[in-house]
């Protein structure tokens, strides 16, 4: 009799043992907390912003990578499908991955485009009427895009909604802080050299909320080729304008300023690259960038420091 219970003991064992490890293989929650994943770190923060105890958040693509270029990996697929909710930010940004994401929406999974789901007047358009996806450097976009994401929380854990329509009020009260610091730093430069000069154009949406003007080398996607005459003609402007400072990225290779500079400085005149920008990742706790709100007012704090 011992020995069957004994035997019957090791059964139960083995059989909740089992219970555990599929679960962990597959992703199903053994918490409460949401599982979410995230295409970008800006996106991340969001998330986690609003989301606060009640959700983990994962971010396929880490600091420096380019967002429009990148591919999905086996474990990336992975994820995606064992994710509670997926929140990615459309329009195009992640290129190649938005076929993957319009099949998981498809097949019932819980998926949410920040930028799709945004009123289309209130984008800005380039050529071929693609739209801009770069909308989180316009703080009121940004705040708009909080309130999806806290509806779509509240849409799946319905218990916790007056939790995460707090954390949204509050985060929406950070965000307008962060306005009035970005337009204080603004005012402390010349309106004459409100000229904001990148590799890429990831900045329109800065420019029509706090009036400053952009130009970039490239289009709005960092894969975009530039040409010589690109090059030439952007170096004019900045001598005919007499721009202080250029700034390069840290998702899109510094090559392409560089030769900026130089075609500058073929001309006899001398351009600074004033600072490296953050446009389509967030930074980490070493350089006090880990936010969206520290990384939005170091990006500003560079600018305003070479061209005030």
């Amino acid at each position: 009799m011992y020995r069957n219970f004994k035997k019957l003991a090791f059964l139960w064992m083995f059989f909740f043992y089992g219970i555990i490890v599929a679960a962990s293989e597959t992703g199903v929650k053994t918490d409460d907390k949401l599982n979410i994943v995230t295409t970008t770190t800006i996106f991340k923060d969001l998330v986690e912003s609003i989301g606060g105890e009640k959700v983990k958040v994962t971010s396929l693509m880490g600091e420096g990578i380019n967002v429009h270029s990148y591919t999905a990996s086996a474990g990336d697929l992975n994820r995606l499908d064992n994710a509670d909710i997926i929140i990615y930010g459309g329009l195009h940004l992640e290129g190649r991955m938005g076929a993957i994401f319009d099949d998981l929406e498809n097949s019932g999974k819980n998926v949410l485009s920040l930028g799709d789901n945004l009123d289309k007047s209130l984008l800005l358009y380039r050529k071929e009427n693609h739209p801009d996806p770069h909308t989180w450097f316009d703080t009121q976009l940004w705040i708009l895009q909080s309130k999806l994401v806290a509806d779509k929380l509240s849409e799946i854990d319905e218990k916790n909604k007056d939790y995460y329509m707090n954390r949204y009020e509050s985060y929406k009260e950070e965000i307008e802080e962060l306005r009035a610091y970005v337009k204080s730093r603004i005012e402390e430069i010349p309106e004459e050299s409100r000229v904001l000069i990148t590799a890429h154009g990831a900045y329109s949406y800065f420019g029509r909320q706090f009036k400053f003007e952009i130009r970039s080398v490239r289009g709005i996607n960092a894969n975009s080729e530039s040409g010589t005459k690109d090059i030439i003609d952007l170096a004019d402007f900045i001598i005919e304008r007499n721009i202080k400072a250029i700034f390069v990225e840290t998702s899109v290779s510094h090559r392409v300023v560089e030769a900026l500079q130089e075609a500058v400085s073929s001309k006899g005149v001398k351009v600074k690259i004033g600072g490296e920008l953050y446009s389509e990742s967030l930074g980490d706790k070493e350089r006090d960038t880990e936010t969206y709100i520290k990384t939005f007012k170091r990006n500003i704090d560079i600018i305003a420091e070479a061209l005030k």
